[in-house]
Order: C-alpha cells, then sequence, then structure tokens
C-alpha cells in the first residue's frame, strides 16, 4: 500500500513480527518509552509476540524503515493496536497517519468494527496523535484496569 504524506510517499508492507526492520523499530520503540518511564519494563499488560500479532505492518520512505504497527485480535469484532512507533526523523511526515490507515484497511477486511488502544500519561504526542485521528477515552480495559499511568482509547474502523 503507497500512501503520500506530507513530505514523501510511504510504502506500507505487511511483515512478520520477526522481520528485521519490525524488530529494530520495536527495539527503538521500548528504549524511547524506557526512557520516559523510567523503567526498562512499563508494559502492563502481556507484552505482544509473534504468537498473538494478527497484523503487523512497516512504513518505509524509501528503503529507510520509517515507523510500525500491529494488530492484536480481542475477539470476533474487534482488536487492539500494538506497538505503533514512528522514527523520530520521521514524525510530522504523515508516517504515523499511513501505518494506521493501512491497520484500519486491515481491520474493516477481519470485519472488525472497532479497534482500541492503550498508550501512557508521559506520551503526550501519542495521545494528541490519537485523539486528532478520532479515538476517544473509555475505561481502561482489560490488563490496564488498575494502571493509572494507563489512557485507553477506541475508534469505529474506517475502511
Amino acid at each position: 500500500m503507497s500512501t503520500e504524506g506530507l513530505d514523501a510517499v510511504f510504502e506500507v508492507r505487511a511483515v512478520p513480527w520477526d522481520d528485521p526492520d519490525a524488530e529494530r523499530l520495536r527495539a527503538a520503540q521500548r528504549a524511547e518509552i524506557a526512557e520516559r518511564y523510567g523503567t526498562p519494563d512499563s508494559e502492563p499488560g502481556v507484552a505482544p509476540s509473534a504468537a498473538d500479532i494478527t497484523h503487523f505492518v512497516v512504513a518505509y520512505v524509501g528503503d529507510e524503515p520509517a515507523g510500525c504497527g500491529g494488530l492484536r485480535r480481542i475477539d470476533e469484532n474487534h482488536g487492539e493496536i500494538k506497538r505503533m512507533f514512528v522514527a523520530p526523523a520521521h514524525r510530522g511526515t504523515g508516517v504515523s497517519r499511513a501505518v494506521l490507515a493501512a491497520l484500519d484497511a486491515t481491520a474493516a477486511g477481519f470485519d472488525w468494527d472497532r479497534l482500541v488502544l492503550e498508550t501512557g500519561d508521559q506520551q503526550p504526542d501519542a495521545v494528541r496523535f490519537y485523539e486528532r485521528e478520532g479515538f476517544t477515552r473509555i475505561p481502561n480495559f482489560g490488563h490496564y484496569v488498575g494502571h493509572d499511568a494507563s489512557l485507553c482509547y477506541e475508534r469505529k474502523v474506517r475502511p
């Protein structure tokens, strides 16, 4: 799937969980999160893995991996966005919207009607992005219940 952004054309590709570019982007995300929260493991829920991620994508600017995101099936009607991340050099260029559009298209293909996600209170940039993209706050769900730093959101799937 190719998507035009503000500054570049992005190609968003479905990749296996263990794809080297996906692994590098997820490692960069975890390092950034660890720095923001001051702990190497701030994941309140079950960490995503190849066994439970239904779909994973990497966005490329030319040959450079610029962002990523995945979907975890919650039930037959909805899924959770996991490991959404854009490399700092590509922020503000539309990569995040391209990744989200690809995840939406896949969720629509699964006949899911909504997507949920969790982000944290030390990630105001993520909060602004998700709210701008039409996600609304919901009570914390699943493993995130009782975690004050967790902020949960939902939105109908946009085919």
